[in-house]
This record gives structure tokens, C-alpha cells and sequence, in this order.
């Protein structure tokens, strides 16, 4: 069997030393579609080294990646087609504010294998730390098609109620035509998203936009719109990728604030989070992210 779970559960972690500095951040925002309007005060706290505010999805590219989709699958135990494997979803806690330049070391495991019936799921845990202590963990869930059916756990249910009432707040980003081919020089290098006959054989009419291009773009919309502006106020951020982005679609971004419920139970919003729904605008407002909540103080 191409994924062994037992082993690849059992396998030591890897850890090696990852440092970014103002220019990785820089590009990052970029890659993401900071810089519109390029004068915009609010878009130079992401694209002016003098005014730098690191946005906190940039932990999932920091130091070139860490480990996420593409370091899961070199894991031991774990043997796959690339052309099988979809982002599944992803969830970040924030430990402290993100620093424009650092030095960090980077520790990742697969924390649990599940299996789906018809695919398997790996948890790829990468927790990150620096000589003051912990800065980030970060969970990528890679979904990979046709490699279940062996009889393991299941694994929970990340779906939720939809958040109840019209949403606070609705916003639409535009993507350029060369998204996914700016975004990928953070570090994701899949063909997936760059060359059509790799993305033909995967099953898609043209390249796909990356599942964290779209992540970061909506953490960007909320701390934009809900947050003030300020990026230190974001304590977790989660997703489940939902359908496929195009490059040169228009994103819709429904938010819904907390309104002092216990959050989850009857589609209640709790007071520290953001409720996120994400469709691509061109296609009838198909699903592009689901189940995303921005923890907040």
C-alpha cells in the first residue's frame, strides 16, 4: 500500500532551521494581491519594508515552506502520486506576532492518517519556534484520492453549521491572470498550478490557483475589513478547501462576526471569531472555502 500508516505515524520528526527576512514578506503579500491601489496607506503595510506588518498566513510559506503538502509526502510511509493529491484543508495557531525577520526552527510529523473510503487524509503538524519559544503550529490536511479503503479511523467530522442570518459583511477580490505563477515563487512548486498538461492529468481544464493563495487572500479581506487592519489581533486561522480556484476569477468573501455565542452549536458565532465563506463569483458562487473561522482578541 503506497501510504503505510503505522509508519509513517511512527517516523521521527524532522526538524531543520528555516529563517525569512522582509523580502520573503514582501513577496508573499504580493502573491496574495497586496498593492492595490499601490499607493493605498492601508496596502504599504504589506508591500513597504519601512512600514512591514507580517500578514499571519505568511507561516504557512516562511523559510520556503514549511514541511505542508509537499514535505508530507516525502514522509516515511508515504509513497503517492502527486497527481492524486489535493490540499484538503488547514489550520494555524498563532503563538505570538509574526516578525519580519527571524531565524526559527521547524518541526514536522504526519499526526494522523485517516481513511476516507476513497482517499486518505494526512495530517502534516508543523510547529515552529524561536529562541524566545513557540511562534506557530500549523496543521495541512493532504487529501489523496484513491488510497483509502484499508479499514482505518475515520477521523472528525471539520464540518459546521453554516453561521445563521446574512453576513456582516460581503467583499470581492479579483485575481490576476498570473496569481498562481506570482504566488508560487513563496515556495509551492506543484505543477499543479502552472502547467496544463500536469493539471490535464490531474483532471482540470487549465492550472488551479493554490488552496493557501485563496487562505491568504481571505485572512487578508478580514484583518482588511473587520480587524482594523491590524494583523496582531488574529490568534487562529482555519479552512477546509472547498472546490478550485481559476486564476483571473473573482472571489466573493461573506463574513460573519461574532456575536457572543459559544460557536458551532445551532450555527452561532462565537464573540472572538470571524465566520468566512468564500465562492468563485464567475461560477455561480461555487464553494472555494468552507468552514473557516479567524479567532481573534
Amino acid at each position: 500500500m503506497p501510504i503505510d500508516a503505522a509508519k509513517a505515524l511512527a517516523a521521527q520528526p524532522r526538524t531543520g532551521e528555516i529563517s525569512w527576512g522582509a523580502k520573503d514578506v514582501l513577496l508573499y503579500h504580493l502573491g496574495i494581491g497586496a498593492g492595490v491601489p499601490a499607493t493605498d496607506p492601508r496596502e504599504l503595510r504589506y508591500t513597504l519594508e519601512s512600514r512591514l506588518h507580517v500578514l499571519p498566513s505568511f507561516a504557512t510559506v516562511a523559510g520556503a515552506g514549511s514541511p505542508g503538502v509537499i514535505g508530507g509526502l516525502s514522509m516515511p510511509g508515504v509513497e503517492v502520486d502527486l497527481a492524486r493529491v489535493l490540499h484538503g484543508g488547514q489550520s494555524l495557531t498563532l503563538h505570538r506576532p509574526l516578525p519580519v525577520e527571524g531565524t526559527a526552527t521547524s518541526t514536522g510529523r504526519i499526526a494522523a492518517v485517516y481513511d476516507k473510503g476513497k482517499a486518505a487524509v494526512l495530517v502534516m503538524r508543523t510547529e515552529v519556534a524561536d529562541a524566545d519559544g513557540p511562534l506557530w503550529t500549523n496543521d495541512a490536511q493532504i487529501y489523496v484520492r484513491g488510497e483509502g479503503g484499508w479499514g482505518g479511523d475515520r477521523g472528525p467530522s471539520t464540518r459546521r453549521e453554516p453561521p445563521a442570518g446574512e453576513p456582516d459583511l460581503v467583499v470581492e477580490r479579483p485575481l490576476r491572470e498570473d496569481q498562481a505563477l506570482l504566488y508560487r515563487l513563496s515556495g509551492d512548486w506543484n505543477p499543479l498550478h502552472a502547467d496544463p498538461g500536469f493539471a490535464e492529468r490531474a483532471g482540470f481544464e487549465r492550472p488551479i490557483l493554490h488552496g493557501l493563495c485563496t487562505y491568504g487572500i481571505t485572512l487578508k479581506a478580514v484583518v482588511d475589513t473587520l480587524l482594523d487592519g491590524d494583523v496582531t489581533r488574529v490568534r487562529a486561522y482555519a479552512t477546509r478547501f472547498a472546490g478550485v480556484v481559476y486564476p483571473g476569477e473573482t472571489l466573493r468573501i461573506r463574513m460573519w462576526r461574532g456575536r457572543g455565542g459559544e460557536g458551532g452549536g445551532g450555527g452561532e458565532v462565537a464573540a472572538a471569531e470571524v465566520r468566512v465563506a468564500v465562492s468563485a463569483l464567475e461560477r455561480d458562487d461555487a464553494p472555494v472555502l468552507a468552514d473557516t473561522v479567524v479567532g481573534h482578541r
